[in-house]
């Protein structure tokens, strides 16, 4: 019990450090990504965070396996470079014993992992949806450049030949007013002042010696001018605010389900081809009746010019039976494509859990053989690891998408390969305990491209 307790401990301290560190790499990359995206939009910091908390939800999912990895090669790692490791096994104690409690762990967090993807995961990621929906509607604060039109109003366009730095006067304005659609109407002004109301729902135009050039749209005889030495304009600015859509306002995608209400989705889809299926059958059924029946065989042996008629009415017949069956099947085809993408989503959500299992399996071995226990060793062998599994996550995706592999296959392949592999090294280390070598690879390259293997130089 000791032993354990003293080998789960050497995991804690490397798992959290590992987990905190790739949060903030992935969340680094995040805001590189979408900065441009919120950056210049008057949010306020409330929202910013929200923004940026809810994609910490898609982090831990892919963060939680690697630092299992990474914790699993740090840890066994240092006790064999300390050669504890060489202890334990000459004091009798199995490597499965000591690998076992670990894997045990990592059973609870592949657990912990599904609950979170189907429980935790799709709100997080249809909030996170929504919420950038509503962002990217948001305008950026009103900014008027002398000599350049502004159109960020909806239904005007501002042009001001002079701005002011330090305050919102403006000198010789022109705007065009299209808000009414029977009325066009031009405003000038040698004066005024822009800004917001205190609510920030109107935009307050304030001019100063102007003139007013009304158009009407239906009758061009109807036109006015009027002069004044103040006006007001006001606008509302709601396209400025930020305005939170309900979370029921947009569908939800494959990624913002839950396992359970995707296999419903299938369920559905499958009961409309077999459907469709049953249509079809009875479609052609149908027309091979008519054939038999000899209906269009005796329409096409008439020679009158009835018979005539008959055949243009068959062949129209058939061009709607087969205009009926092909759309039949591309709305099979489209379902057929449905169903892929919701079962890879409904597999990708047990498979990566359980890839915290096959990292324990994999990342002991390969700790012990490399008796290396620091961070830049295991976060490195990680990586690589881990590129690989998810190369063969997004490779796999893209198969089942071209119908090339079955869901199944594709998000289960790369835990399949990597388990098989970290079985083989297990066996390998608990009957052997070798170190890590590659001579494997020295072998497949040509003995002229070799260094010579003493040091000897008189045969060069």
């Amino acid at each position: 019990m000791i032993l354990i307790k003293y080998v789960i401990k050497q995991h804690i301290g490397p798992f959290f450090f590992s987990l905190f560190t790739l949060i903030f790499i992935f969340l680094l990359q995040f805001l590189m990504k979408y900065m441009d995206h919120i950056a210049g939009k008057g949010l306020s910091w409330f929202v910013i965070i929200e923004f940026i908390g809810l994609s910490l939800a898609w982090i831990v999912v892919l963060a939680v396996p690697m630092s299992v990895l990474v914790s699993t090669l740090m840890a066994f790692g240092g006790l064999s470079s300390t050669n504890e490791i060489t202890a334990m096994k000459a004091s009798g104690i199995s490597m499965y014993r000591i690998i076992i409690p670990i894997g045990i762990l990592s059973g609870f967090l592949t657990l912990f992992l599904i609950w979170f993807n189907n429980s935790v995961l799709p709100d997080s990621n249809h909030r996170w949806a929504t919420l950038y929906r509503d962002i990217q509607r948001k305008k950026p604060t009103l900014s008027l450049e002398s000599g350049i039109f502004n159109k960020d109003i909806d239904g005007y366009s501002i042009l001001v030949r002079k701005t002011f730095e330090h305050s919102n006067e403006l000198e010789d304005l022109t705007i065009y007013d299209y808000s009414k659609p029977t009325k066009n109407t031009v405003i000038t002004a040698r004066k005024g002042d822009i800004s917001f109301s205190s609510d920030y729902e109107k935009i307050i135009i304030n001019l100063n010696n102007g003139e007013i050039h009304e158009t009407n749209t239906v009758n061009y005889k109807d036109y006015r001018i009027i002069r004044f030495s103040k006006h007001r304009i006001t606008i509302p600015a709601t396209q400025f605010g930020f305005t939170r859509s309900d979370q029921g306002a947009f569908s939800r995608s494959d990624r913002e389900m839950s396992a359970q209400e995707m296999r419903i989705k299938v369920d559905t889809m499958n009961s409309e081809n077999s459907k469709i299926k049953s249509d079809i059958l009875n479609d052609i059924n149908d027309q091979v009746k008519k054939l038999l029946s000899g209906m269009v065989i005796d329409s096409i042996i008439k020679t009158n010019d009835k018979s005539i008629n008959e055949v243009d009415h068959a062949l129209l017949s058939f061009r709607i039976f087969y205009s009926d069956l092909f759309g039949k099947s591309i709305r099979i085809e489209m379902n057929n494509r449905s169903i892929d993408s919701f079962l890879v989503e409904i597999y990708k959500k047990y498979s990566i859990p359980v890839a915290c299992i096959i990292f324990v399996f994999l990342g002991a071995p390969l700790g012990i053989m490399t008796k290396k226990g620091g961070f830049g060793v295991s976060a490195s062998l990680s990586l690589g690891f881990f590129l690989l599994y998810w190369s063969c996550l997004i490779g796999g995706e893209k198969l089942s998408d071209r119908d090339i592999v079955s869901p199944l296959i594709a998000m289960w392949i790369a835990n399949v390969i990597l388990g098989l592999f970290g079985i083989y090294l297990l066996i390998k280390v608990v009957r052997e305990s070798p170190g890590l070598s590659f001579e494997v690879f020295k072998k497949l390259i040509p003995k002229r491209f070799r260094f010579p293997e003493n040091d000897s130089n008189e045969n060069y």
